[in-house]
């Protein structure tokens, strides 16, 4: 391993067992303090987040008027906030993990798990999606999910550990025994529940949707898998909150159009979970933790250089 992957490894490492023994507010203060300086120092995910919000500003009628400066520095302290949170999951408590979550129109989620035909629940980088998924397994709603294969390979064999000991079953995207899709399909066909991530086309082959007034690839996989299955497939946006810190909404399910090709059918689908996505984003844009490129096209935050 190189001193590199070993570094990286290491603060991984370092991060799961120190943070989660330091008392709560001390971590916050630390990792806001980290997020303030990544602000300062303005890297490129840095740049790439603030031009991300620069366009749910500019297209946003609720948002006229915000300062992107502002709104990015807050959204790297959401972003803080989650990997500080990801790092002591492990020793919160179950009653708080349930107690202090509040999820809006959760009824549509028990409906949707009472018809016994799978579920697929896509959600955008938002809030805090581990912490959404200790609620469901604390809920007593078991389920899989997929995760991006992450450099070093040791640090992505931890993150699949940690993962799988608070419950889920985890599917890596590439590199596994068998196609990912079969899989994900099969936990369906039995009745079993996905959580996926589907605001960004890891794989290329995610299909063109409208997103903030632009052309944006999405990954067209839960929208195929709700058409091959018959699942329910319905959206799931979070955010932070006072006085519930972790807040979810439920959103309605995707309705399938019912004509055309199944590629038409998944696109118009997709188009109605990054709608949904929209919607979401726009009501709590300081915890869109995107810090990656989103829409096709040349845009970018002309202040952050090439």
């Amino acid at each position: 391993m190189s001193w590199r992957r070993r570094l990286t490894d290491s603060v991984y490492a370092g991060g799961w067992h120190a943070v989660r023994r330091l008392p709560g507010p001390v971590a916050r203060v630390g990792f806001r303090t980290g997020a303030d300086l990544a602000c300062l120092r303005s890297g490129a995910g840095v740049r790439r987040l603030r031009a991300n919000l620069a366009r749910v500003v500019a297209v946003t009628p609720e948002l006229a008027g915000t300062d992107v400066d502002v709104l990015a520095r807050r959204a790297m302290r959401s972003y803080a906030r989650y990997w500080e949170e990801v790092f002591r999951l492990p020793v919160i408590p179950t009653a708080r993990i349930t107690g202090d979550m509040r999820v809006f129109d959760e009824q549509l989620l028990h409906d949707a798990c009472g018809r016994e035909r799978g579920v697929i629940l896509a959600l955008p980088h938002t809030g805090n999606w581990d912490h959404a998924g200790a609620w469901l397994l604390a809920a007593g709603i078991p389920f899989t999910t997929v995760v991006e294969r992450l450099d070093p390979p040791e640090l992505f064999d931890r993150f699949v550990a940690f993962r799988e000991s608070l419950g889920m079953e985890v599917v890596p995207l590439t590199g596994g025994s068998r196609p990912p899709f079969d899989r994900l399909a099969a936990r369906l066909r039995a009745g079993g529940v996905l959580c996926l991530l589907a605001d960004r086309d890891l794989t290329g082959a995610g299909r063109p949707v409208q997103f903030f007034g632009a052309s944006a690839s999405m990954p067209v996989g839960p929208a195929l898998l709700a058409l091959r299955t018959g699942a329910v497939l319905l959206p799931v946006t979070l955010w932070y909150d006072d006085p519930a810190p972790w807040n979810a909404r439920i959103h309605s399910p995707i309705d399938d159009p019912g004509t055309g090709t199944v590629t038409a059918r998944a696109t118009a689908m997709t188009q109605q979970l990054a709608d949904a996505f929209a919607t979401g984003i726009a009501a709590h844009p300081q915890d869109w933790h995107m810090l990656a490129r989103v829409w096709d096209g040349p845009e970018r935050d002309t202040r952050a250089g090439p």
